[in-house]
C-alpha cells in the first residue's frame, strides 16, 4: 500500500489528501483483521485523531468482541462491503432492542445503517469476516465511548461468554425460551 502509514498490525492510516482504495488493499485489510490477536483491523482515510470526520474501512473477523457502547453527540454510519454482521442495539438495562442484519448489497439485508443517537450498540460478526466502510464525527476521543456497565470489558474472561450468550440469544427462534 503507498501513501499510508502503519501505527500497528491493527491500524494504517493514509498519508496523502487523495485516498485511493483498490481491492489489494482491502484484501490486505482482511489479511490483518483476520490475524490479528483482537480479530480486527482499520485503513484510516482521515490523517489524524483530531480530523473532524472519521471514514475507515474496517475488518472484523468473527468472534471479535466489541464491547456494547455509545456515544452522546456523535453518529456513525455502516455500508457493508463484503460479509455480514448484526448491529445489536440495547436499551439501558441490556435487554435487546433491535437487530439490524447487514450485508453487502446484492445480498438483499441492509447494506447502509447510520446511527445518530446515544443508544448502547455492539456488533455480531455472522460471517468468516466482514468488511465495511464506517464514517463517524471526530475528533475521536475514547473518553466519548460510555461502556455499557452490565457488558463486560474487552480482554476480560467473561467476554466469550458474554459473545457467545448474546450470538445464542439472536439465533433462538421467535417465540423459544430460553
Amino acid at each position: 500500500m503507498t501513501g499510508v502509514r502503519e501505527v500497528s498490525n491493527e491500524v494504517l492510516v493514509a498519508t496523502t489528501g487523495v485516498v485511493r482504495v483498490t481491492a489489494a488493499d482491502a484484501a490486505e485489510v482482511v489479511r490483518r483483521g483476520t490475524a490479528s490477536g483482537r480479530k480486527r483491523a482499520r485503513l484510516c482515510a482521515h490523517p489524524a485523531a483530531t480530523d473532524p470526520l472519521h471514514e475507515m474501512l474496517i475488518c472484523l473477523a468473527r468472534g471479535t468482541y466489541i464491547r456494547p457502547h455509545r456515544h452522546s453527540g456523535k453518529s456513525e454510519s455502516f455500508h457493508v462491503i463484503e460479509g455480514e454482521l448484526d448491529v445489536v442495539l440495547f436499551d439501558d438495562d441490556g435487554a435487546v432492542r433491535d437487530v439490524i442484519r447487514m450485508g453487502p448489497y446484492p445480498s438483499g439485508k441492509t447494506f447502509f445503517y447510520r446511527l445518530a443517537e446515544p443508544t448502547y450498540h455492539t456488533v455480531l460478526v455472522r460471517t468468516p469476516h466482514v468488511l465495511f466502510h464506517e464514517t463517524t464525527s471526530g475528533p475521536f476521543d475514547p473518553a466519548g465511548s460510555e461502556f455499557a456497565p452490565w457488558s463486560p470489558a474487552e480482554g476480560t474472561a467473561g467476554a466469550a461468554g458474554y459473545l457467545a450468550a448474546l450470538r445464542d440469544t439472536l439465533d433462538r427462534p421467535a417465540g423459544a425460551v430460553a
